[in-house]
């Protein structure tokens, strides 16, 4: 039973390492190929609007009715203790350092990854990919990279404009119908909210999480088994690995700037 338990732990750690070396081998050659992309920007920009003005509806909704939720869950706990003209901060810094960059990307893993990652995985079932590489074009410098830059651009926006719909979500609960100062709900936000620490910080999680999601998505189409069957599992992971490399990703990115 012992060595049994040791097979399976060796054969397990073995399958691990290999799926490290070979998503780290298409990382560097994604990288390595994207330079032939500064002569067909076409390709990244129609990717973008493909992932990000998609994506933009959900996005934009989301961010909303978080601002609502927050103008209520944070007017009730200042109301406590008398510090209702501060909504505008709490709204504010909620949404620029952590729920604007998570709630996006894991909204983002759902919808552009999975798409991202049924295309890829459609094109090799129909043997696409394998047609590229038997006329000489790289498959990764062709597909993967001009989706993989897209997704880079497009999650900060995305981001942004979750950030931006929820102030204006929290602005509405709670100026215009619990009745916080509308004077003290901007300038308390203004006076605490600083560029660099706060925005620049949230800004760059979104990056990150950008880089992490869509290259999660783009290596589990291409590396899916060629049957609806894999193209099947291969999406559930995407969603499953995305989402909880954005929440350890959170987590490391706020220790390092916020400790």
């Amino acid at each position: 039973m012992i060595t049994t338990l040791l097979e399976k732990i060796g054969q397990s750690t073995r399958v691990t390492l290999r799926d490290i070396g070979s998503a780290t081998r298409i990382f560097i050659d994604l990288l390595a190929g994207s330079g032939s992309l500064l002569r067909r920007l076409r390709l990244v920009t129609d990717q973008v609007h493909f992932i990000g003005n998609y994506s933009l509806v959900i996005i934009a909704v989301s961010g909303l009715f978080v601002g609502f939720v927050l103008g209520l869950q944070g007017y009730y706990t200042l109301n406590k203790y008398g510090s209702e003209q501060a909504l505008g901060l709490l709204v504010a810094l909620s949404l620029t350092r952590e729920l604007g960059p998570v709630v996006t990307a894991l909204l983002f893993a759902g919808r552009a990854g999975t798409s991202l990652t049924a295309e890829i995985g459609l094109m090799k079932a129909g043997e696409q990919l394998a047609a590229m590489e038997m006329m000489a074009v790289d498959p990764i410098s062709r597909v993967l990279a001009p989706r993989f830059w897209a997704g880079v651009i497009a999650m900060p926006v995305l981001a942004a404009i979750f950030s931006a719909v929820g102030v204006m979500g929290g602005y509405v609960v709670g100026v215009q119908l619990i009745g916080v100062d509308e004077g003290a709900f901007w300038s308390q936000m203004q006076d605490g909210v600083d560029v660099w620490k706060d925005v620049a910080n949230g800004v760059l999680k979104s990056f990150v999480f950008g880089v992490a999601v869509t290259f999660i998505a783009l290596y589990q189409g291409y590396c899916a088994a060629p049957t609806p069957e894999g193209v099947a599992r291969a999406t559930t992971r995407t969603v499953v690995m995305g989402s909880l490399m954005v929440l350890w990703l959170d987590f490391l990115l706020t220790a390092l700037m916020f400790s």
